[in-house]
């Protein structure tokens, strides 16, 4: 299959999913599906990548793996933390506030703008999983420890985050424990260090080191657009001065020892 045939696929199918996902998000009135869905459509690519691309089968098939068992944990425990029984996010809510008119449509436009992040993001997964070469190198190897450390990061910080406001005591607090006290947002850490793993396994093959252009659109957009600027405006809103303190002590995004206060 040719290169724009096999992205033409993966496109069309994760911009039908995002149509979808945004008919069902006017019906319940609540956009923040699309986070999952965000997560979901990066899964279906490498899914489609490795049926589809003429890589071999076995690196093809480990970062399919590793790509899924991410994405799958990330969309369930939005759906978990952020859909079922819950409002819709507060982020989403002032997007609201703030676009005033034309509802449907801006939502519709942001839901297809997630699945071109999701194309443009893919073209770690490209590269590997066109590669026929039947050897596995120290890329490949490295890239899976790497992706070892990171998943388990992230899990650890969603983990403690959810059993912090599962406690009535915590309303409107904080989280500061576990690695909230070294970054005040781990979770995104972590997720991005999923995405360096990726381009370091991607290295093992040809053309790979476009690959890195994914964890550094990751970097970019979770530090200044969508990522820490919303949720930080958010807990800002709903916490006042209790998050400005957090703020001037902790580390935005790298963990860190937190600054001692005079």
């Amino acid at each position: 299959m040719s290169p724009v045939q096999l992205v033409g696929i993966a496109a069309g199918a994760v911009i039908a999913m995002m149509l979808v996902l945004w008919l069902i998000s006017l019906r319940t009135n609540n956009a923040s599906i699309v986070d999952p869905g965000w997560a979901a459509g990066l899964v279906l690519i490498a899914g489609l990548y490795a049926i589809f691309g003429d890589g071999y089968w076995l690196r093809s098939t480990i970062l399919a793996a590793m790509v899924g068992l991410w994405g799958i944990r990330l969309a369930l425990y939005l759906i978990r933390t952020r859909i079922i029984g819950h409002p819709e996010e507060g982020r989403y809510q002032e997007l609201r506030r703030q676009w005033k008119t034309n509802l449907p449509i801006k939502f519709l436009i942001f839901f297809q703008f997630q699945a071109i992040l999701d194309i443009v993001l893919s073209v770690v997964f490209y590269f590997a999983m066109t590669n026929a070469s039947t050897q596995l190198g120290a890329f490949e190897i490295a890239g899976v420890v790497l992706w070892l450390v990171a998943v388990a990061g992230e899990s650890l910080a969603d983990a403690q985050l959810h059993r912090f406001k599962q406690d009535p005591a915590n309303k409107g607090k904080t989280c500061q424990v576990g690695l909230w006290h070294y970054s005040r947002h781990p979770n995104f850490f972590f997720e991005w260090l999923i995405w360096v793993s990726y381009a370091l396994y991607a290295m093992g093959s040809p053309g790979g080191a476009w690959g890195w252009l994914s964890p550094a659109l990751m970097l970019y957009f979770v530090t200044n657009v969508t990522g820490i600027p919303a949720t930080e405006a958010q807990a800002l809103r709903s916490r006042g001065d209790e998050y400005r303190k957090y703020q001037q002590t902790t580390s935005a995004f790298f963990p860190w020892p937190p600054k001692k206060q005079h």
